[in-house]
């Protein structure tokens, strides 16, 4: 038998088919959902509203019956376009719930690795190039090859994990956000920025100009702001007229080719995978060290025989003297010997 909680159902199976959706987009889905499950059960009194605060009860619920399954509807503003975005996402973060996706441990640890160069970007960057995202794969110590990275990138963008600019430069998208949020803010709190007027995660917006201002804005925040006030709401100083002075944060704060060969890991990983590195380099130049000092000692002792053969002409006398000595003991008892045999 139908019933109003097929809504519920319903609407799920439709956000499960979907990786992310709007808010408009949610809301149609909701309304269909009750037109489906009203014209299976005209008796039912189920009633759509436009409202806020009735959406906002309905995904109360919605989460209620999530809390077991440790799934939760979460709701995230897109920083490029300002609207509001939902998705499903794990709400526990562990080793179950990690296994719970298509992609292999060695791939989801090449995820990672990007996400950490991404979130470690120089100049508030928030991205990374595609170069130096293959060269993660070195850092991984496996098998993997960058010919197979750049298929498993081409894959996280498809399915919208990633995004993919025109410069070939990778950032988080508003799904990855929006699922490793937490993720984030605990093991990068230091470069997790918060936009000044929404308190959001800022990985694309703008910054205030002047000089150890901590403001970061969203683009649709700062234009709203912005249309009311000319001031930073931080540091109280007068922004510039157009928007596209102020310092950006994001994609555009950095240029090709300054970000390559940077990799600045996290505390964490320093001990493990950087000393690792350090450690090979060392094995590598202390072979060299000995050369030099072994070449530096052969020289030492080859200027010490030079010096010696310039002071032995002496020595080199009186061994010749010698030699002659023991030559001419020899040279008589030759002769002694032709003389025996000739009086013989």
């Amino acid at each position: 038998m139908v019933s109003a909680n097929d809504v519920q159902r319903l609407f799920l199976q439709g956000v499960f088919s979907r990786s992310i959706l709007s808010f408009k987009h949610a809301q149609v889905l909701w309304e269909k959902c009750i037109d489906a499950v009203k014209a299976a059960n005209p008796t039912l009194d189920i009633r759509f509203s436009d409202k806020r605060e009735d959406w906002d009860l309905f995904v109360i619920s919605i989460n209620n019956s999530l809390n077991c399954l440790d799934l939760e509807f979460r709701h995230l503003t897109d920083e490029l376009t300002g609207r509001e975005m939902y998705a499903m996402v794990n709400s526990k973060d562990d080793e179950i719930a990690q296994m719970a996706t298509d992609y292999a441990p060695v791939e989801i640890a090449y995820f990672k690795a990007v996400v950490e160069q991404i979130m470690l970007a120089p100049h508030e960057a928030y991205s990374v190039s595609s170069l130096l995202a293959l060269r993660e794969v070195n850092s991984l110590k496996t098998n993997m090859t960058k010919a197979q990275a750049e298929i498993v990138l081409g894959s996280f963008v498809a399915k919208g994990w990633l995004l993919k600019s025109r410069r070939g430069r990778y950032s988080l998208s508003t799904r990855t956000l929006l699922e490793l949020l937490p993720y984030l803010k605990s093991s990068y709190p230091e470069d997790c920025l918060e936009c000044i007027i929404c308190y959001d995660i800022v990985t694309r917006g703008v910054a205030c100009s002047t000089p150890n201002c901590k403001a970061r804005l969203h683009y649709h925040c700062c234009r709203k702001y912005r249309s009311r006030n000319a001031k930073c709401p931080a540091c109280s100083q007068d922004w510039p007229q157009d928007p596209k002075n102020m310092t950006p944060v994001g994609e555009q704060a950095i240029k090709d080719g300054q970000d390559e060969g940077r990799r600045v890991r996290r505390k964490s990983t320093e001990d493990g995978s950087d000393e690792e590195d350090e450690e090979e380099e060392d094995m590598e130049v202390e072979p060299s060290q000995p050369s030099q000092t072994q070449t530096q000692s052969q020289r030492k002792s080859t200027s010490k025989g030079k010096s010696k053969q310039k002071k032995l002409p002496a020595d080199m006398d009186l061994d010749e003297r010698e030699d002659e000595e023991d030559e001419a003991p020899q040279q008589t008892q030759g002769n002694r010997r032709r003389r025996t045999t000739r009086t013989r």
